[in-house]
């Protein structure tokens, strides 16, 4: 049986993989891995329950909830919030665990449960596997008051928007900012929070309907926040995804401030304050490398991990760094967050704009974007990747002629059979003629119908 638990949870299409009855299932398991084996002898567990606003999180949270209460955890519903919310809130209330209903950036017909231990860390692959293994076990059945009640947790988002403006090195008051929420999570709490920040704000893609999350707005569809950033003459525009746990950002002339550029502002920011941590950020292999040769401009040091926000979050708690992320959005403080958190990046990407008096245009020119091609070679031996003679020539030869003005990377991917290749260079054209180059051949040596 393959594993039910991906890199971020258990996700599918709702009423395909994640059915009602699975969902009841996981969180009778989860009471007993997440709580009762974690909890004090004699002690109900506590655990918090959020979804965003597509539609089936309704029918997935009744069964999540209903689960929890008939293994005999005591549930507080948060109802619609973001992700990092919801970690929040279970570091808040020092509760057991929590549950968040979300398929991230996916459309509306997706879905998926992820948990998060107590503190709102998320699970590592040893406490996941004892869920799926807790799956085969009869679920726990007490009687009478020994049941877990249902509460509604009514001021979970004042209690979150609270935390963001606490984290705030000053007020944003006279700019303007276009928000994007992707119809998502974010609908309600960020246009508060910037709100009483003191921004002005225009805000676009905040009208979900349980079908719309996503749906051309949002950090994947950037077309409708640039254009409302020049229609309005906002000094920059923040879009979020549909559970709101990353960022990208647009300057007040329109052009996209992806994740890599928002970490190199972000490092900057804290080193100049004597704020980061051992003057070192976390990223993963896939940034760019004009980040890491604007870090260490910056006499700011890289620690490298595999592609997902999980791996960096593992390698910051490791070794206490506290800032981290991805290219796609995913920023991580550790100082107010335990996962990425597209509201608090957005507000501190603000705060540095008012701060400095400088455009976001200014301060992302601080690191320059190498050009970086990516091409996926499908049907592929992909295992193969690495020991193939071939393949490895070919590698070592774009890498000498890239010398220390590009960088190659191939990656097997983790589900299909896709090898894929990333190349940098200096030049748009280099880059992927580069790229092409090394794709045929990884084409040629792996192809699985040779094999």
């Amino acid at each position: 049986m393959s594993r039910l638990f991906g890199t971020d949870g258990v996700r599918g299409k709702a009423n395909g993989l994640i059915t009602p009855q699975l969902a009841l299932s996981l969180a009778q398991a989860a009471a007993v891995v997440l709580g009762f084996n974690q909890a004090e002898a004699g002690r109900r567990p506590v655990a918090v329950v959020a979804k965003d606003p597509r539609i089936s999180g309704d029918f997935i949270s009744a069964a999540i909830e209903a689960g929890l209460a008939a293994a005999g955890v005591d549930v507080y519903d948060a109802g619609t919030l973001p992700t990092p919310a919801a970690a929040y809130l279970v570091a808040d209330l020092d509760a057991d665990f929590g549950v968040m209903i979300s398929a991230s950036h996916n459309p509306a017909p997706d879905n998926g449960i992820k948990f998060l231990a107590r503190g709102g860390q998320k699970l590592d692959d040893a406490l996941e596997d004892a869920i799926e293994a807790q799956l085969e076990l009869d679920p726990p059945r007490p009687l009478g008051g020994e049941v877990g009640r249902i509460r509604r947790f009514a001021d979970a988002e004042d209690r979150y928007v609270m935390h963001l403006l606490g984290t705030l090195p000053n007020r944003l008051d006279g700019l303007k900012v276009v928000l994007d929420c992707a119809h998502g999570a974010a609908s309600g709490c960020s246009p508060q929070v910037f709100t009483d920040a003191g921004a002005e704000i225009v805000v676009i893609g905040a009208e979900p309907d349980g079908v719309n999350i996503n749906d051309g707005y949002g950090s994947t569809h950037l077309e409708h926040l640039q254009a409302a950033v020049l229609e309005h003459g906002a000094d920059l525009g923040i879009a979020h995804d549909g559970d709101a746990d990353r960022c990208l950002a647009v300057d007040h002339e329109g052009t996209v401030v992806n994740g890599d550029q928002i970490m190199a502002i972000m490092a900057m920011a804290l080193k100049e304050a004597g704020r980061l941590k051992d003057d070192t950020l976390v990223a993963t292999v896939m940034s760019n490398l004009g980040l890491k040769l604007a870090m260490a401009e910056a006499g700011i040091s890289m620690r490298e991990t595999g592609v997902g926000d999980r791996y960096v979050l593992e390698a910051m708690r490791a070794e206490g760094y506290n800032l981290g992320g991805e290219q796609s959005g995913h920023v991580i403080f550790s100082d107010y967050a335990t996962t990425g958190d597209g509201v608090l990046t957005g507000l501190q990407i603000a705060a540095r704009v008012k701060a400095t008096g400088k455009t976001l245009k200014e301060l992302a020119a601080a690191m320059t974007v190498l050009p970086q091609v990516l091409i996926n070679v499908k049907d592929v031996d992909k295992d193969a990747a690495k020991a193939n003679p071939a393949v490895a020539d070919a590698v070592s030869a774009v890498e000498a002629e890239l010398g220390s003005t590009g960088r190659v990377l191939l990656r097997p991917s983790g589900t299909e059979p896709v090898v894929r290749v990333m190349v940098e260079a200096t030049e748009q054209e280099v880059a992927e003629a580069m790229a092409r180059q090394l794709a045929a051949v990884v084409q040629t040596e792996l192809n699985l119908a040779r094999a």
